[in-house]
């Protein structure tokens, strides 16, 4: 059987999509595959672009997205040795939907901070509350 005539479905444990959208949503991936839709880099030039990767790191991320077919590597025979990284065309489709998730995320931040606010809020007064209860309850024999 083909891999076109397959059906994938991500939420199936051993489906192999789940590996490739892991690659994509990773925050080096999907910070890779953004930095990438600029155009052309090479690796120290990426990893300045995506500031704070290791290199250890990036190395196994464009790895991982060279092997799904996202991006591609052109080695030069130069000395000292030129490697260029770009998408492909499906890296290119995957990188334009995870720029507009990026700028949906980038534009709402006020509203995620506000909520993360009252989160942490209503939480750290609950917290509070449920520890002195569970220290009281303790101190009179209970759990």
């Amino acid at each position: 059987m083909e891999s076109d005539d397959l059906a994938f479905d991500v939420f199936a444990r051993a489906c192999p999509s789940r590996g490739t959208l892991e690659h994509i949503t990773g925050k080096w991936g999907g910070l890779t595959l953004g930095a990438l839709r600029e155009g052309s880099f090479r690796f120290n030039e990426l990893r300045r672009r995506v500031d704070g990767v290791s290199e250890k790191m990036l190395s196994q991320t464009l790895h991982a997205l060279e092997r799904d077919g996202l991006v591609h590597r052109e080695a030069q025979p130069t000395n000292p040795p030129r490697v260029d990284y770009e998408l492909t065309p499906l890296g290119h489709a995957v990188a334009e939907r995870l720029l507009a998730l990026i700028s949906l995320v980038e534009e709402r931040m006020p509203e995620v901070l506000t909520a993360q606010a009252r989160y942490d809020e209503e939480r750290g007064t609950a917290a509070r509350g449920a520890t002195a209860g569970r220290a009281g309850a303790a101190g009179r024999g209970g759990r």
